[in-house]
């Protein structure tokens, strides 16, 4: 059987990374196989391009590069990690995927939808997540976790933008849940992480019923870039 596809999206600082990684805890207790993975990234090919994404070597060149390298590093990641673990039975989690570079480089960075559109068939075909879980949090509530989570480090590419930008970024991914009510869900993220994390869980219950799929036979979670 095919496994299922769960993306989490959001702004910056909405736990989507804690969230994934615990709803992925969840569904193993379960006994089923897990691929936790992210974007850019999760293949070696595209943990590359990330590092050339969030270091910001290429914001002078503009968002339609962005969008393309972010096109690049999804194709890497979709042909060598996401289709291969649906294919094996495995639950794939995802923290952020296509809806993001719509966001980012199409709403907030202007590129052109057509090229948006090409770039996602692409790099996408025909695999949708099942599911899209947005975390939505009050702007200065995410810029806040942010600044404690990395300390004295040097913020990335998107982390530096201004308020401003965050604010349209929230609006933005609200707009991407209001279009796609079948896909998307939105979460509001500014509870304790166990709470926010009992409202995914009784949705993903509700959507995708994981309690009716087959156990794993060997059941083993496969790390983020690995």
């Amino acid at each position: 059987m095919r496994g299922k596809f769960i993306t989490f999206e959001g702004g910056e600082g909405t736990g989507k990374s804690t969230q994934a990684a615990m709803l992925a805890l969840r569904l193993e207790s379960l006994g089923l196989s897990v691929q936790l993975t992210r974007e850019p990234g999760g293949s070696p090919g595209a943990e590359i391009i990330r590092h050339v994404l969030l270091s910001g070597a290429a914001k002078p060149l503009g968002p339609d590069v962005e969008a393309m390298l972010f096109t690049a590093a999804r194709d890497d990641h979709v042909q060598c990690t996401i289709l291969p673990a649906l294919d094996a039975g495995k639950w794939v989690i995802c923290d952020r995927f296509a809806d993001s570079t719509r966001v980012y480089q199409g709403i907030l960075g202007q590129v052109d939808e057509r090229l948006i559109n090409v770039l996602e068939r692409v790099s996408v075909g025909d695999l949708a997540p099942d599911l899209t879980i947005i975390l939505d949090v009050p702007v200065e509530l995410g810029l806040e976790r942010i600044k404690l989570r990395r300390g004295d480090a040097v913020p990335d590419r998107f982390e530096a933008e201004s308020v401003e930008f965050h604010q349209k970024l929230r609006q933005a991914f609200l707009a991407v849940a209001a279009e796609a009510p079948d896909r998307c869900v939105v979460i509001d993220a500014s509870a304790p992480k166990e709470a926010v994390a009992r409202k995914i869980w009784n949705t993903v219950g509700a959507r995708l019923d994981p309690m009716t799929f087959p156990i794993a036979s060997e059941t083993r979670r496969t790390e983020v870039g690995a």
